[in-house]
């Protein structure tokens, strides 16, 4: 009777998850198709297609000049004008990868662009999301009817391309193929600030191997950006970062306003930064998850400048989290969570930031309540219930690798 009760009341909760789910999906996917029809040219992806079109007539060298940009904007009839948040500032390779678009014209190459970020959606949701059956549906309607991710694929920000990135180094790391876990980092040279610590965790967590892929991904990615845009477009770029840092509204979801002084907030994040990578050196033997859950939240805590996009992030923190099977106000903490960023344009980033302290402060002081890997993922030692005899030399097996 009781496990029927139970049963029911699972049900219950799960019929509910996806009403709601369902209804907050269909709601913001009504939103981006009522934002795309007022003004087709509004998003992001406008910006990088015309750099890639800079670059091809152009050369790499001159995707930051901010003449080029209008021309080209005009050029495509977007009726925008450059302004502090209206200018290519992203990295080369977010260029790069839109060269494919600019064979087709500006709709066509949006829905394209478009559909490229839904399939890196779906397969992210595939990699990191904890449950199975109906239950990981659920999780998938929740992720598009979630503010940041929608706003995100409104725009065609390559975020959700990162979030991939880190969801496929966490699954090669759990296939044990450490070498190409790292290599799946190389996403984070679209948007660097989004998981800028994952490469540092796995360090310090003793995956090295992981570690030497990602420096070799992202050191490839990055010499191949200084050769194409040699010492112009280098101090080019450079001087749009500069800018970019010093507009106000790059820095409202970050610790600065609060903080006041920018000097302060940086050596406050870089103590962040390293207080994330300790929690990531203690609990490196609960498991994979635990690489992966403090850098995010600890490196968008550090983070120099963001955007509500960029706390889709926090989901796929969320998302590894609940892979953990916590128990008990941790659930509800971590609902809690996701509602405050959902409502952030209402009630503003405090209730995020403090929600991100308290996160880590959490771990820091209850290292012992996070949940450990499920037993059947280590197999039991068999007892021992006579002395082993002793191998001969040539028989002694290999010690275990670590990575």
């Amino acid at each position: 009777m009781t496990g029927s009760l139970e049963q029911r009341w699972r049900n219950l909760g799960m019929a509910a998850g996806a009403v709601t789910a369902g209804l907050f999906a269909v709601f913001d996917l009504y939103q981006w198709a009522l934002a795309y029809s007022g003004d087709r040219f509004h998003n992001d992806f406008t910006f990088y297609y015309a750099a890639a079109r800079i670059g091809l007539a152009h050369g790499w060298a001159s995707i930051y000049d901010l003449n080029l940009q209008q021309i080209e904007l005009d050029t495509m009839g977007s009726r925008i004008t450059i302004a502090q948040l209206a200018r290519y500032i992203s990295p080369p390779p977010v260029a790069w990868s839109a060269l494919p678009m600019t064979l087709l014209p500006y709709t066509a190459a949006y829905w394209a662009w478009s559909a490229l970020l839904v399939v890196a959606l779906v397969v992210t949701w595939r990699l990191a999301s904890p449950g199975h059956g109906r239950w990981r549906l659920i999780h998938l309607a929740a992720a598009i009817g979630w503010l940041p991710v929608i706003y995100g694929l409104q725009l065609g920000q390559p975020g959700i391309v990162v979030a991939l990135g880190v969801a496929t180094c966490y699954a090669l790391l759990r296939a044990d193929r450490p070498f190409w876990a790292g290599i799946a980092l190389g996403a984070l040279a679209l948007k660097p600030q989004l998981a800028f610590l994952v490469p540092a965790a796995l360090l310090v967590s003793g995956r090295t191997r992981a570690f030497w892929g990602s420096v070799v991904a992202l050191g490839a990615l990055g010499l191949a950006s200084a050769i194409a845009l040699g010492p112009s477009g280098v101090a080019a770029y450079e001087a749009r970062l500069s800018f970019a840092a010093s507009v106000p509204v790059n820095r409202e979801l970050t610790l600065a306003p609060l903080i006041g002084s920018l000097a302060v907030t940086r050596v406050i994040q870089g103590a962040i930064a390293l207080w994330a990578l300790v929690l990531v050196y203690r609990l490196r033997r609960r498991g994979a998850e635990w690489i992966f859950i403090p850098a995010l939240v600890g490196g968008l805590l550090a983070s120099p400048y963001l955007h509500l996009d960029d706390l889709a992030m926090l989901g796929l923190a969320a998302w590894l989290y609940l892979r953990t099977s916590p128990r008990g106000r941790t659930l509800g903490f971590t609902f809690a969570v996701i509602v405050a960023v959902e409502g952030l344009p209402i009630w503003g980033p405090v209730p995020v930031l403090a929600a991100e302290v308290a996160i880590l402060v959490f771990f820091s002081i209850t290292p012992h309540g996070v949940p450990r890997p499920p037993q059947n993922d280590v197999p039991p030692a068999a007892p021992r219930l006579t002395p082993e005899p002793r191998a001969r030399p040539d028989t002694q097996p290999a010690p275990p690798r670590r990575d």
